[in-house]
C-alpha cells in the first residue's frame, strides 16, 4: 500500500489580503464557537506578524500566542487589543435566524 504524504497546513499561510483577513474572520463569527474565533484571531496575528501584533496592542510577545491558540481563553480586552492591532473593528447587526 502507498504511503499518504501529508504536510502541515496553515491558514495564516493564505492571509494575504485585507479582504482575505476579514473573511476570515466573519466565518468564524459565523460559526459562533469562541475557541475557533480566537484560533482564527491568532492566524490573522501570525499571519501580519505575531511580534508586531503583539507590540501594537500592547501586549508581551507571548501573550497573544498563547491567549489566541486553539487551546486558549483570551479575556475580550485581549481580543480587542489585538483586533484594534490588527485594524479590525466589532460591528454588531441583527441574526436572521434565532
Amino acid at each position: 500500500m502507498a504511503k499518504i504524504q501529508t504536510r502541515p497546513w496553515d491558514a495564516a499561510d493564505y492571509l494575504e489580503t485585507e479582504e482575505d483577513i476579514v473573511l476570515y474572520l466573519e466565518a468564524a463569527f459565523e460559526d459562533g464557537a469562541p475557541g475557533l474565533i480566537a484560533a482564527a484571531l491568532g492566524d490573522m496575528a501570525r499571519a501580519k506578524g505575531m511580534t508586531k501584533v503583539a507590540a501594537e496592542a500592547g501586549l508581551g510577545r507571548e501573550s497573544p500566542d498563547k491567549a489566541l491558540a486553539p487551546d486558549g481563553n483570551p479575556e475580550f480586552a485581549t481580543v480587542l487589543k489585538v483586533m484594534r492591532a490588527l485594524s479590525l473593528r466589532l460591528h454588531a447587526s441583527t441574526s436572521t435566524t434565532r
